[in-house]
């Protein structure tokens, strides 16, 4: 949760403290959400565009959700992205952990 907390504070400008529940992660970056959809839509589109969503399912999931909150939708995809980039991070530390020194590069 910490490494979650570290990213959304560095790629939103949000000052979150690490021991925040996801329940209240989700609620701040909805908030900044939309506070960069009405008053920076590029920056949110930049941050889109560094974290990796997936443009088409970002349009799909608006497409499909008419009348939801689109920052919801957004923080979500968001944060299951960064939580996919965690998980790949660490199942790579442990896969290197198992090679031994002599077949390291």
């Amino acid at each position: 949760m910490e490494e979650l907390t570290k990213f959304i504070n560095e790629e939103t400008g949000l000052s979150l403290p690490p021991s925040t529940s996801m329940e209240a992660l989700r609620l701040r970056l909805c908030m900044r959400i939309n506070e960069m959809i009405t008053g920076d839509f590029q920056q949110l589109v930049t941050i889109l565009y560094r974290v990796d969503i997936n443009e088409r399912k970002l349009k799909y999931l608006l497409h499909e959700n008419v009348g939801e909150d689109a920052a919801g939708i957004i923080a979500g995809l968001i944060i299951d992205r960064q939580m996919e980039k965690i998980a790949s991070r660490q199942q790579f530390r442990q896969n290197e952990s198992d090679i031994n020194d002599d077949e390291r590069w």
